[in-house]
């Protein structure tokens, strides 16, 4: 039975935390609202609930989610190897529109799908995703919505698209602008920091910590003062060849790693 709660009541907000709970728990998934659109979540360490996300998104493997995480201390536990640079970013950015691809601990047992030993991660900057978080741990999180459909920028919108297969909708209001622009996401599992899909965090932003970052079209900063000055831009080198995970530019995922 799929249940909504309006969080904007506190009474409510408590039941709905506590349902939500017990849904993850239950290896159910569960709408949330993010600081960018509202996602569906689901137990991250569960591979079954994880692909009950996916199916309800209509994706496949090749497709995985991002995992939300409840503070910066989180990252340590669930990706190694961290460039520095990464962690710059994460200290300076988190909570916020930022999801960062690391090198995922090989010893956690779980299954997010085909992410070449990699996982995308971000703190919200969101209070109701936050609390949900600090209970249930990290959640596999994708947009709200079916694949190929806008993002859900309200629980009503999520509703419309995912029904019941969603056990329980927090609804907190609107979220983000009517654009449903999702997070910044950045590949740092090479050498050097490159943008793969361009989001609510821009890239001057990300250059003042971290100057050396590679822009979504493969151009570095020295490259592009060359531009400005009238020579050809030359495209950097991408770390590893094709983004790991499936990742895309493009498309609203609330931190994800591949588009809709």
């Amino acid at each position: 039975m799929t249940t909504s709660y309006d969080c904007s009541d506190p009474v409510q907000r408590r039941e709905a935390l506590a349902a939500a709970q017990r849904a993850v728990s239950l290896k159910q998934c569960v709408v949330l609202p993010t600081d960018t659109v509202y996602g569906i979540g689901a137990d991250a360490f569960s591979p079954q609930a994880v692909a009950t996300l996916l199916a309800s998104k209509g994706r496949g493997r090749s497709m995985p989610p991002p995992v939300l995480i409840p503070r910066l201390q989180t990252l340590d536990g669930l990706a190694t190897d961290v460039h520095p640079d990464a962690r710059r970013l994460a200290e300076a950015l988190w909570p916020g529109g930022l999801t960062l691809i690391c090198h995922a601990q090989p010893s956690l047992t779980w299954d997010l799908g085909d992410t070449l030993g990699t996982v995308a991660l971000r703190v919200p900057d969101d209070a109701l995703a936050l609390e949900l978080l600090t209970l249930t741990g990290p959640l596999a999180v994708s947009s709200a919505n079916r694949t190929g459909q806008p993002a859900a920028t309200t629980a009503a919108d999520a509703v419309a698209q995912l029904a019941e297969s969603v056990a329980v909708y927090l609804d907190d209001g609107e979220r983000t602008a009517a654009d449903g622009t999702g997070s910044t996401i950045v590949d740092a599992t090479g050498d050097i920091l490159r943008v793969v899909r361009e989001g609510t965090v821009p890239l001057v932003r990300l250059r003042a910590i971290v100057p050396g970052i590679v822009g979504i079209d493969g151009v570095g900063p020295a490259a592009a003062e060359g531009t400005r000055d009238g020579d050809a831009p030359q495209a950097a080198a991408a770390p590893g060849g094709a983004a790991p995970g499936g990742v895309a530019p493009g498309g609203t995922e609330p931190g994800g790693t591949t588009a809709d």
